[in-house]
């Protein structure tokens, strides 16, 4: 029998068939934008694609066999992957929604504690510059504070109501499945450390860290650990 050839010459006429036949997919671009590409583990560009397979003959489409995708493709390393990976924020839009939470925290602490402490909003400034305002000072935000306690639809209503509730959860709810355990620990121990700055907790500022808490799915015995912790110097 020689080399390569089955009884017959079967594996090779096998063999030749499967190269003739096949199944292939037609891809066709419907949309296209910015990601982060688990595989290059940056943002990149992307196109959405959907697809039609058939059955080929030598390469050549004959018979349809259905739709396939949609699927999303890289279009730096060109690996396809399902449209869920859409979900994740690019490194811009994380960095945002990280800035605009630790903002919001900031500033419903300032609020629930009053502006009347320099080192209170000392604290938060230098906390919200960190986060990527650069240009936030103690003074700007004790006059955003000031601003929002005189719109009773936002942030400042009663401590701990309803209004200052949708405001964190609005800023946090779509942060927190995106940071690991350690990431939404210190958004809460940074509005701690705020309403520490000028002294023990109040019964508002508990209620703003408590909400914080929740809205970053920290269990409320865990907030509990942590605001204590916080309490202790390093």
């Amino acid at each position: 029998m020689l080399p390569g050839r089955g009884r017959n010459g079967r594996g090779v006429r096998k063999g030749r068939a499967a190269r003739l036949l096949g199944v292939r997919t037609t891809w066709t671009a419907v949309g296209d934008g910015e990601f982060f590409c688990p595989g290059c583990g940056g943002d990149r560009n992307y196109q959405r694609l959907t697809g039609r397979r058939s059955f080929s003959l030598a390469g050549l489409p004959v018979l349809p066999r259905g739709e396939t995708g949609p699927v999303v493709e890289c279009a730096a390393c060109g690996h396809h992957y399902g449209t869920d990976v859409l979900d994740h924020p690019t490194t811009t839009r994380f960095s945002a929604m990280l800035r605009d939470a630790v903002h919001t925290v900031a500033l419903a602490v300032l609020a629930a504690g009053g502006t009347g402490s320099r080192t209170s909003l000392e604290t938060a400034a230098s906390a919200v510059r960190a986060a990527g305002f650069e240009d936030c000072t103690a003074d700007s935000l004790s006059a955003l504070v000031d601003a929002l306690a005189a719109d009773t639809g936002r942030v400042c209503g009663e401590p701990g109501g309803a209004s200052l509730a949708i405001e964190l959860h609005e800023a946090l709810d779509p942060l927190a499945p995106h940071l690991a355990p350690t990431g939404r620990e210190s958004v809460l121990l940074q509005g701690a450390r705020i309403a520490l700055a000028d002294g023990p907790y109040t019964v508002a500022e508990c209620e703003v860290l408590a909400t914080v808490g929740a809205a970053l799915t920290i269990c409320s015995d865990d907030v509990t650990r942590l605001l204590a912790a916080a309490r202790t110097p390093s």
